[in-house]
């Protein structure tokens, strides 16, 4: 197996609009050794599928999560399945899962009626996918790979966390903050001068457009999904059942869930499950001490618990196709 360089892997994918210039000065090695590197990893697909975060919610848009069952059996049988849901302008996301869920996806819809709808559609359209659990995803919680780094310099260069969702006001944008976004969605790696071009604005016009959407916190951040079987990282979901919770029981939840490095992301949610947190690490016993940790330090929150490995994504951003088509940008 080639050997990578996980420090590198931590900055590129956590911040994919870096600079070659930035990422030599942090890392003090050539940029012409640098450029010879994410030229692997870009080959290798060890980070692949660039995405711009944003927050969804002042979209006045709604996540749900729908896990399938017994979705698919051939290789064929998969990617027909992924063809026709990349197909679907409400959804957002799909990954592999091995356990009891084989496949899940991500819709945003505008209300939970019209999100009904386009769940019925998938399954009329694949019938496989009539078995299912959904969840409405309350709100997000994203937390930068540090178990790939024990570099404080590394380290302090990405924010610990990132919240979207959530109860937030509606924002109203009108044609060039659209055209911004729309493009930003889908080239988020481009130069501005290529986006703003794009977008049918100046260069100018375009970066103060976009210096305000991340002001405002409605533009997120710029990551890159990470290819964890290539790497050998373990990659699990934790499903949670609370019950008992208390805002002082609450806070040492989330203060253990942001200051344990292995933990990448945590969605609180309304449905079978109240909380799921992805776990990764390199070394699976580690997962394995975490998971213990979590279940014997809230012993008192925890009702019941599921454990799903996390395979693969086949699609990740952040906003519907749909809501382009509506617009004219």
């Amino acid at each position: 197996m080639i050997k990578f360089n996980n420090e590198l892997i931590f900055l590129y994918s956590e911040n994919a609009r870096t600079k070659l210039k930035e990422l030599s000065s942090t890392l003090q090695k050539s940029s012409q050794r640098l450029k010879y590197s994410l030229k692997g990893l870009n080959k290798e697909e060890v980070v692949y599928n660039p995405y711009c975060i944003f927050d969804y919610s002042q979209f006045g848009l709604v996540l749900f999560r729908v896990y399938f069952k017994g979705g698919y059996i051939s290789e064929n049988d998969k990617t027909e399945i992924i063809k026709k849901l990349n197909e679907n302008p409400y959804v957002v996301s799909m990954y592999e899962l091995s356990g009891e869920f084989d496949l899940a996806i991500e819709i945003e819809s505008p209300n939970p009626s019209k999100f009904n709808k386009e769940l019925r559609k998938v399954a009329s359209l694949i019938p496989t996918l009539n078995k299912y659990k959904t969840l409405l995803n309350i709100v997000t919680h994203i937390y930068p790979r540090y178990y790939l780094t024990k570099n404080l310099e590394l380290i302090n260069k990405i924010p610990k966390e990132i919240i979207i969702g959530g109860d937030r006001e509606k924002e109203n944008f009108d044609n060039n903050e659209m055209a911004v976004i729309k493009n930003l969605l889908i080239n988020p790696k481009s130069r501005l001068t290529f986006l703003a071009k794009q977008s049918n604005l100046n260069v100018k016009t375009f970066n103060s457009i976009f210096k305000e959407l991340k002001k405002k916190k409605i533009i997120r951040s710029f990551k890159h999904i990470v290819n964890t079987d290539k790497l050998n990282i373990y990659k699990f979901r934790l499903f949670l059942k609370i019950h008992n919770l208390n805002d002082e029981r609450e806070k040492q939840l989330m203060d253990y869930m942001l200051e344990t490095n292995e933990v990448v992301q945590l969605n609180k949610t309304v449905g079978d499950w109240n909380m799921e947190v992805d776990i990764e690490s390199l070394d699976k016993e580690k997962i394995k001490q975490i998971i213990i940790q979590i279940r014997s330090n809230f012993k008192d929150l925890i009702e019941d618990f599921n454990i799903i490995e996390f395979y693969k994504y086949y699609k990740k951003t952040y906003l519907p196709d749909y809501l382009f088509s509506e617009k004219e940008v």
